[in-house]
Protein backbone atom coordinates (compact mmCIF):
# COMPACT_ATOMS: atom_id res chain seq x y z
CA UNK A 1 0.00 0.00 0.00
CA UNK A 2 1.54 3.37 -1.01
CA UNK A 3 2.45 5.74 1.79
CA UNK A 4 0.78 8.78 0.25
CA UNK A 5 -2.77 9.28 -1.01
CA UNK A 6 -3.34 10.83 -4.42
CA UNK A 7 -3.49 14.62 -4.25
CA UNK A 8 -6.89 16.21 -5.04
CA UNK A 9 -7.44 16.77 -8.78
CA UNK A 10 -8.70 20.31 -8.25
CA UNK A 11 -5.43 21.51 -6.67
CA UNK A 12 -3.65 24.38 -8.39
CA UNK A 13 -0.47 23.08 -10.12
CA UNK A 14 1.72 25.31 -7.96
CA UNK A 15 0.13 23.99 -4.75
CA UNK A 16 0.38 20.42 -6.06
CA UNK A 17 4.11 20.82 -6.73
CA UNK A 18 4.66 22.28 -3.25
CA UNK A 19 2.80 19.42 -1.54
CA UNK A 20 4.82 16.90 -3.56
CA UNK A 21 8.05 18.63 -2.48
CA UNK A 22 7.02 18.37 1.19
CA UNK A 23 6.37 14.65 0.70
CA UNK A 24 9.82 14.17 -0.83
CA UNK A 25 11.46 15.93 2.12
CA UNK A 26 9.63 13.72 4.62
CA UNK A 27 10.50 10.58 2.64
CA UNK A 28 14.15 11.58 2.40
CA UNK A 29 14.35 12.22 6.16
CA UNK A 30 13.00 8.73 6.95
CA UNK A 31 10.71 10.21 9.61
CA UNK A 32 7.14 9.14 10.23
CA UNK A 33 4.40 11.78 10.24
CA UNK A 34 4.16 11.36 14.03
CA UNK A 35 7.90 12.05 14.34
CA UNK A 36 7.61 15.12 12.09
CA UNK A 37 4.73 16.37 14.25
CA UNK A 38 6.74 15.83 17.43
CA UNK A 39 9.82 17.67 16.18
CA UNK A 40 8.03 20.60 14.54
CA UNK A 41 5.40 21.27 17.22
CA UNK A 42 2.48 20.85 14.79
CA UNK A 43 0.06 17.96 15.33
CA UNK A 44 0.00 14.76 13.30
CA UNK A 45 -3.50 15.61 12.04
CA UNK A 46 -2.27 18.96 10.72
CA UNK A 47 0.68 17.39 8.90
CA UNK A 48 -1.62 14.82 7.31
CA UNK A 49 -3.70 17.71 5.94
CA UNK A 50 -0.60 19.60 4.77
CA UNK A 51 0.91 16.58 3.01
CA UNK A 52 -2.36 15.48 1.40
CA UNK A 53 -3.12 18.91 -0.07
CA UNK A 54 -6.22 19.57 2.02
CA UNK A 55 -4.68 22.55 3.81
CA UNK A 56 -1.76 24.85 3.01
CA UNK A 57 0.87 24.63 5.74
CA UNK A 58 1.61 27.91 7.58
CA UNK A 59 5.01 29.48 7.13
CA UNK A 60 6.05 28.51 10.67
CA UNK A 61 5.45 24.82 9.95
CA UNK A 62 7.54 25.06 6.76
CA UNK A 63 10.48 26.67 8.56
CA UNK A 64 10.26 24.03 11.29
CA UNK A 65 10.22 21.22 8.68
CA UNK A 66 13.27 22.71 6.99
CA UNK A 67 15.16 22.63 10.28
CA UNK A 68 14.10 19.04 11.01
CA UNK A 69 15.05 17.74 7.55
CA UNK A 70 18.20 19.83 7.09
CA UNK A 71 16.72 21.72 4.13
CA UNK A 72 17.64 25.27 3.17
CA UNK A 73 14.72 27.28 4.64
CA UNK A 74 15.16 30.09 2.08
CA UNK A 75 14.43 27.84 -0.91
CA UNK A 76 11.53 26.10 0.83
CA UNK A 77 10.05 29.43 1.93
CA UNK A 78 10.23 30.71 -1.67
CA UNK A 79 8.25 27.69 -2.86
CA UNK A 80 5.76 28.26 -0.03
CA UNK A 81 5.23 31.90 -1.05
CA UNK A 82 4.40 30.85 -4.62
CA UNK A 83 2.02 28.16 -3.36
CA UNK A 84 0.41 30.61 -0.93
CA UNK A 85 -0.35 33.04 -3.77
CA UNK A 86 -1.84 30.23 -5.87
CA UNK A 87 -3.92 29.08 -2.90
CA UNK A 88 -5.21 32.65 -2.36
CA UNK A 89 -6.13 32.97 -6.04
CA UNK A 90 -8.07 29.70 -5.87
CA UNK A 91 -9.95 30.90 -2.79
CA UNK A 92 -10.74 34.20 -4.54
CA UNK A 93 -12.11 32.38 -7.57
CA UNK A 94 -14.27 30.25 -5.29
CA UNK A 95 -15.56 33.35 -3.47
CA UNK A 96 -16.37 35.08 -6.77
CA UNK A 97 -18.23 31.99 -7.99
CA UNK A 98 -20.31 31.83 -4.83
CA UNK A 99 -21.01 35.57 -5.07
CA UNK A 100 -22.19 35.17 -8.66
CA UNK A 101 -24.49 32.33 -7.60
CA UNK A 102 -25.98 34.47 -4.81
CA UNK A 103 -26.53 37.40 -7.18
CA UNK A 104 -28.19 35.11 -9.73
CA UNK A 105 -30.47 33.69 -7.05
CA UNK A 106 -31.39 37.17 -5.84
CA UNK A 107 -32.21 38.33 -9.37
CA UNK A 108 -34.33 35.25 -9.94
CA UNK A 109 -36.20 35.87 -6.70
CA UNK A 110 -36.82 39.53 -7.58
CA UNK A 111 -37.95 38.52 -11.07
CA UNK A 112 -40.89 36.64 -9.58
CA UNK A 113 -42.52 39.96 -8.76
CA UNK A 114 -42.14 41.35 -12.30
CA UNK A 115 -45.53 40.28 -13.74
CA UNK A 116 -47.44 41.93 -10.91
CA UNK A 117 -46.07 45.38 -11.60
CA UNK A 118 -47.47 45.91 -15.13
CA UNK A 119 -50.79 44.28 -14.28
CA UNK A 120 -51.35 46.53 -11.30
CA UNK A 121 -50.06 49.59 -13.12
CA UNK A 122 -52.61 49.13 -15.89
CA UNK A 123 -55.39 50.29 -13.59
CA UNK A 124 -53.94 53.78 -13.31
CA UNK A 125 -52.49 54.12 -16.79
CA UNK A 126 -48.94 54.28 -15.34
CA UNK A 127 -46.18 51.73 -14.87
CA UNK A 128 -45.03 52.71 -11.37
CA UNK A 129 -46.27 50.45 -8.57
CA UNK A 130 -46.68 53.37 -6.16
CA UNK A 131 -49.10 55.26 -8.42
CA UNK A 132 -51.62 52.50 -9.05
CA UNK A 133 -53.59 53.19 -5.84
CA UNK A 134 -54.23 56.85 -6.64
CA UNK A 135 -57.25 56.43 -9.02
CA UNK A 136 -58.98 53.89 -6.73
CA UNK A 137 -58.53 55.92 -3.55
CA UNK A 138 -58.76 59.47 -4.82
CA UNK A 139 -60.68 59.18 -8.09
CA UNK A 140 -64.27 59.00 -6.72
CA UNK A 141 -63.72 62.09 -4.57
CA UNK A 142 -61.79 64.09 -7.15
CA UNK A 143 -63.70 63.39 -10.35
CA UNK A 144 -66.61 65.83 -9.62
CA UNK A 145 -64.09 68.65 -9.39
CA UNK A 146 -62.12 67.89 -12.58
CA UNK A 147 -62.41 70.98 -14.79
CA UNK A 148 -63.31 70.58 -18.43
CA UNK A 149 -60.34 70.31 -20.73
CA UNK A 150 -60.21 73.00 -23.41
CA UNK A 151 -60.79 71.74 -26.90
CA UNK A 152 -62.05 72.90 -30.23
CA UNK A 153 -65.41 71.28 -29.53
CA UNK A 154 -67.80 71.52 -26.67
CA UNK A 155 -66.78 71.20 -23.03
CA UNK A 156 -68.36 67.73 -22.84
CA UNK A 157 -66.28 66.55 -25.77
CA UNK A 158 -63.16 67.89 -24.05
CA UNK A 159 -63.93 65.84 -20.94
CA UNK A 160 -64.21 62.67 -22.97
CA UNK A 161 -60.96 63.34 -24.77
CA UNK A 162 -58.82 63.60 -21.59
CA UNK A 163 -58.59 59.84 -20.82
CA UNK A 164 -57.50 59.11 -24.41
CA UNK A 165 -53.97 60.30 -23.57
CA UNK A 166 -52.51 57.71 -21.24
CA UNK A 167 -49.29 59.62 -20.89
CA UNK A 168 -50.94 62.72 -19.41
CA UNK A 169 -51.89 62.44 -15.73
CA UNK A 170 -55.38 63.56 -14.80
CA UNK A 171 -55.69 66.37 -12.22
CA UNK A 172 -57.33 64.10 -9.64
CA UNK A 173 -55.53 60.80 -10.41
CA UNK A 174 -51.93 59.77 -10.78
CA UNK A 175 -50.73 63.37 -10.85
CA UNK A 176 -51.76 63.83 -7.26
CA UNK A 177 -50.08 60.55 -6.31
CA UNK A 178 -46.88 61.81 -7.90
CA UNK A 179 -47.10 65.06 -5.97
CA UNK A 180 -47.61 63.18 -2.73
CA UNK A 181 -44.65 61.00 -3.53
CA UNK A 182 -42.46 64.02 -4.09
CA UNK A 183 -43.62 65.47 -0.79
CA UNK A 184 -42.93 62.17 0.98
CA UNK A 185 -39.45 61.92 -0.54
CA UNK A 186 -38.72 65.50 0.45
CA UNK A 187 -39.86 64.93 4.03
CA UNK A 188 -37.87 61.67 4.23
CA UNK A 189 -34.77 63.47 3.01
CA UNK A 190 -35.33 66.29 5.50
CA UNK A 191 -35.70 63.84 8.39
CA UNK A 192 -32.55 61.98 7.28
CA UNK A 193 -30.59 65.24 7.15
CA UNK A 194 -31.77 66.18 10.64
CA UNK A 195 -30.72 62.77 11.97
CA UNK A 196 -27.25 63.17 10.45
CA UNK A 197 -26.88 66.63 11.99
CA UNK A 198 -28.03 65.34 15.38
CA UNK A 199 -25.54 62.46 15.24
CA UNK A 200 -22.73 64.84 14.32
CA UNK A 201 -23.58 67.14 17.24
CA UNK A 202 -23.72 64.19 19.63
CA UNK A 203 -20.34 62.84 18.47
CA UNK A 204 -18.82 66.31 18.69
CA UNK A 205 -20.02 66.66 22.27
CA UNK A 206 -18.63 63.26 23.25
CA UNK A 207 -15.23 64.09 21.78
CA UNK A 208 -15.03 67.60 23.22
CA UNK A 209 -13.70 66.66 26.64
CA UNK A 210 -10.58 68.76 26.16
CA UNK A 211 -12.64 71.95 26.33
CA UNK A 212 -14.56 70.87 29.44
CA UNK A 213 -12.29 69.81 32.32
CA UNK A 214 -15.16 68.13 34.16
CA UNK A 215 -16.11 65.85 31.26
CA UNK A 216 -15.46 62.29 32.49
CA UNK A 217 -16.71 60.69 29.28
CA UNK A 218 -13.74 61.95 27.31
CA UNK A 219 -11.25 60.95 30.00
CA UNK A 220 -12.41 57.37 30.60
CA UNK A 221 -10.85 55.74 27.49
CA UNK A 222 -7.36 56.85 28.58
CA UNK A 223 -7.29 54.17 31.28
CA UNK A 224 -8.21 51.27 28.95
CA UNK A 225 -4.76 50.51 27.44
CA UNK A 226 -3.32 49.79 30.89
CA UNK A 227 -5.50 46.67 31.30
CA UNK A 228 -5.70 45.50 27.69
CA UNK A 229 -3.71 42.56 26.31
CA UNK A 230 -0.67 43.27 24.11
CA UNK A 231 -1.14 43.46 20.37
CA UNK A 232 -0.94 39.92 19.05
CA UNK A 233 0.77 38.80 15.81
CA UNK A 234 -1.30 37.57 12.90
CA UNK A 235 -2.68 34.11 13.55
CA UNK A 236 -2.43 34.32 17.36
CA UNK A 237 -5.91 34.27 18.87
CA UNK A 238 -5.46 34.49 22.65
CA UNK A 239 -3.27 35.74 25.47
CA UNK A 240 -2.95 34.86 29.13
CA UNK A 241 -6.16 33.78 30.86
CA UNK A 242 -8.00 33.68 27.53
CA UNK A 243 -5.69 30.81 26.49
CA UNK A 244 -6.47 28.58 29.48
CA UNK A 245 -8.20 25.43 28.29
CA UNK A 246 -7.53 26.23 24.63
CA UNK A 247 -5.67 24.10 22.06
CA UNK A 248 -2.24 25.71 21.46
CA UNK A 249 -2.24 24.77 17.78
CA UNK A 250 -5.70 26.14 17.09
CA UNK A 251 -4.87 29.39 18.90
CA UNK A 252 -1.63 29.88 16.92
CA UNK A 253 0.64 29.57 19.98
CA UNK A 254 2.75 26.62 18.76
CA UNK A 255 5.41 26.26 16.12
CA UNK A 256 8.06 28.98 16.19
CA UNK A 257 6.29 30.80 19.00
CA UNK A 258 6.87 27.93 21.47
CA UNK A 259 9.98 26.65 23.25
CA UNK A 260 10.68 23.71 25.56
CA UNK A 261 11.49 25.16 28.99
CA UNK A 262 11.82 21.91 30.95
CA UNK A 263 11.71 18.19 30.31
CA UNK A 264 11.99 14.80 31.97
CA UNK A 265 12.19 11.15 30.98
CA UNK A 266 9.47 9.07 32.62
CA UNK A 267 9.94 5.40 31.84
CA UNK A 268 10.37 5.29 28.09
CA UNK A 269 8.41 8.53 27.53
CA UNK A 270 9.66 12.10 27.23
CA UNK A 271 7.51 14.78 28.89
CA UNK A 272 8.09 18.50 28.23
CA UNK A 273 6.78 21.91 29.20
CA UNK A 274 6.08 23.93 26.06
CA UNK A 275 5.90 27.70 26.67
CA UNK A 276 4.79 30.56 24.44
CA UNK A 277 5.78 34.02 25.64
CA UNK A 278 3.66 35.57 22.88
CA UNK A 279 0.53 33.87 24.25
CA UNK A 280 1.54 34.02 27.93
CA UNK A 281 0.67 30.34 28.29
CA UNK A 282 2.19 26.87 28.62
CA UNK A 283 1.18 23.29 27.92
CA UNK A 284 2.62 19.80 28.38
CA UNK A 285 3.72 17.44 25.62
CA UNK A 286 4.54 13.73 25.86
CA UNK A 287 6.22 11.64 23.16
CA UNK A 288 7.52 8.08 22.78
CA UNK A 289 4.66 7.08 25.04
CA UNK A 290 2.12 4.23 25.10
CA UNK A 291 -1.60 4.47 24.45
CA UNK A 292 -3.28 5.20 27.76
CA UNK A 293 -0.41 7.20 29.27
CA UNK A 294 -1.49 10.52 30.78
CA UNK A 295 0.18 13.93 30.84
CA UNK A 296 -0.71 17.02 32.89
CA UNK A 297 0.33 20.69 32.95
CA UNK A 298 0.02 22.72 36.17
CA UNK A 299 0.56 26.42 36.90
CA UNK A 300 -0.94 28.96 39.29
CA UNK A 301 -3.51 26.53 40.65
CA UNK A 302 -4.75 25.62 37.16
CA UNK A 303 -4.17 22.27 35.45
CA UNK A 304 -5.04 20.62 32.14
CA UNK A 305 -4.74 16.97 31.10
CA UNK A 306 -3.95 15.00 27.96
CA UNK A 307 -4.27 11.31 27.06
CA UNK A 308 -2.00 9.41 24.68
CA UNK A 309 -3.74 7.61 21.83
CA UNK A 310 -2.42 5.28 19.14
CA UNK A 311 -0.08 8.02 17.85
CA UNK A 312 2.14 7.52 20.94
CA UNK A 313 2.16 11.23 21.64
CA UNK A 314 -0.18 13.83 23.11
CA UNK A 315 -0.30 17.38 24.39
CA UNK A 316 -2.56 19.17 26.84
CA UNK A 317 -4.62 22.34 26.51
CA UNK A 318 -2.92 25.52 27.73
CA UNK A 319 -2.79 27.23 31.12
CA UNK A 320 -1.94 30.90 31.60
CA UNK A 321 1.51 31.63 33.08
CA UNK A 322 3.29 34.89 33.85
CA UNK A 323 6.74 33.28 33.43
CA UNK A 324 8.03 30.07 31.90
CA UNK A 325 9.35 28.74 35.24
CA UNK A 326 5.84 28.63 36.75
CA UNK A 327 4.66 25.60 34.75
CA UNK A 328 5.27 21.95 35.58
CA UNK A 329 4.46 18.92 33.44
CA UNK A 330 3.89 15.46 34.90
CA UNK A 331 3.29 12.06 33.31
CA UNK A 332 1.53 8.99 34.64
CA UNK A 333 2.21 5.87 32.61
CA UNK A 334 0.00 2.81 32.31
CA UNK A 335 2.77 0.89 34.08
CA UNK A 336 2.21 3.04 37.17
CA UNK A 337 5.42 5.02 36.73
CA UNK A 338 5.09 8.75 37.48
CA UNK A 339 7.43 11.67 36.96
CA UNK A 340 7.54 15.46 36.50
CA UNK A 341 9.74 17.90 34.64
CA UNK A 342 12.74 19.71 36.01
CA UNK A 343 13.72 23.18 34.89
CA UNK A 344 16.44 23.23 32.24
Amino acid sequence: MPRWKALPEELDPQVREFASQLRRLVDRSGLSIAAVADRTGYSKTSWERFLNGRLLAPKGAIVALAEVTGTNPVHLTTMWELAERAWSRAEMRHDMTMEAIRISQARAALGEFGPNGPAAAGRGGRTGGLTTAAPDDDGPRDRPHVPAQPSSGSGRAGNRAAPSHPGAPSPGGPGRGKGRRRTTVFLAGLVGALLVIAAAVLLTDLGGGDEEPGNDVAKSPSAAPATSAPELPDGVKCFGADCTGQDPENMGCGGQLATTTSRATVGTALVEVRYSKTCGAAWARITQATAGDKVQISAGGESENGLVNADKDAYTPMVAVAAEAEAEACATLTTGTKGCTTEQ
